[in-house]
């Protein structure tokens, strides 16, 4: 998908870029992975990227997870920030306190800005609340079509948010360091039974953990990760081993120890682990859904399948050299440069603050 007319296109004069989230460092998910990769991408090439985050602002944490922090009343600082940084371009990167805050701000102004679709709130907040996800669905689009572009990560997802009515999409693919996550060293995963299925990620209601820590496989299970979901999973499955919270090569060595990477979420809009894992040459067992289904495309990689527990055996029989050689066709520099390019100017240094 080519960038629209409107925006930035190919590299030009450096820009400065503003990227407001509600996720953000310290916590640690996909979206502040993705977002902190591509700022430090767009610095080294010379942009000036300011990332307004809760940690800026009076915040509370958000109702059944404590590391996630949202912003109270932060529109009057939102917007001296905001001034005193003056942006070229204008990034709205989550539905949260801030997000709809600096929306606000920037109808006002009448600031063009992109959005990204990096959550399936509807599909969260019907698990957690029996919310109508018609409700939740509606409030997205129109959270997202007051942007001037919304970016999507997969070819499925776009198909599948244009079938819901958005129609300002826009293609913003993912990476993997690949320096990070190798094939060598592996953990050994001593005193455990082989082969080793894996799950790393957040351990929380929406990844569907249990879908997998219930299957009957042979050898051993292993959860990398923490979240609210960890102490009911474990007094649940008392034969699976978890870890708790692995970073860096810790969590790198834990891949590629694995024979099998298991993603049971059917929410995600991507899933930065299934790179991590491939990189580090541990095939993918999933459901054949959104996220899987874009990045799990040759059979010598994994196997998706609705009957997990034979996507799980099948994936045991795949090239773990082949698994790494397709993570390799994946960088963070492409996913910078694409994002770069989709981006919309607010227009003339009048026009700003």
């Amino acid at each position: 998908m080519a960038p629209a007319a409107d925006s930035i296109g190919t590299r030009g004069a450096p820009l400065r870029i503003l990227i407001v989230s509600d996720a953000w460092l310290p916590q640690v998910n996909g979206v502040v992975r993705t977002l902190s990769i591509v700022a430090e991408h767009l610095r080294a090439a010379g942009d000036t990227v300011e990332v307004i985050g809760p940690d800026r602002f009076v915040n509370l944490p958000m109702p059944g997870y404590a590391e996630i922090r949202l912003a109270v009343a932060p529109a009057r600082r939102l917007r001296a920030l905001v001034e005193a940084f003056a942006p070229d371009v204008v990034h709205i990167a989550t539905e949260g306190p801030l997000g709809w805050a600096m929306r606000a701000l920037c109808r006002r102004r009448g600031w063009p800005f992109t959005t990204a679709f990096h959550t399936r709130f509807p599909d969260y907040l019907h698990a957690r609340t029996r919310i109508p996800r018609a409700w939740s669905w509606a409030v997205m689009r129109r959270f997202h079509e007051a942007g001037a572009g919304t970016f999507a990560a997969t070819r499925s997802l776009r198909e599948e948010l244009a079938s819901r009515g958005f129609t300002k999409l826009r293609a913003w693919t993912r990476g993997v360091d690949l320096a990070r996550f190798r094939p060598e060293p592996r953990d050994p995963w001593e005193g455990l039974l082989r082969p080793v299925f894996l799950y790393a990620g957040r351990v929380a209601v929406e990844k569907n953990i249990a879908a997998f820590l219930a299957l009957d496989l042979p050898g051993s299970k292993v959860v990398v990760g923490d979240g609210p979901a960890r102490p009911g999973l474990q007094a649940r499955f008392p034969g699976a081993h978890f870890t708790g919270y692995r970073d860096n090569g810790l969590l790198a060595r834990s891949y590629a120890g694995a024979d099998v990477f298991v993603f049971p979420s059917r929410t995600d809009t991507f899933g930065l682990v299934l790179l991590e894992a491939l990189a580090a040459g541990t095939p993918v067992a999933a459901f054949p859904v959104t996220g899987p289904r874009d990045v799990v495309t040759d059979a010598r990689i994994g196997a998706l399948d609705e009957d997990l527990r034979a996507a799980c055996l099948r994936a045991l029989d795949c090239d773990r050299g082949a698994c790494r050689a397709h993570a390799e066709a994946w960088s963070w520099e492409a996913c910078a440069a694409q994002f770069r390019a989709a981006l919309v100017p607010i227009g003339a240094v009048s026009a700003r603050p």
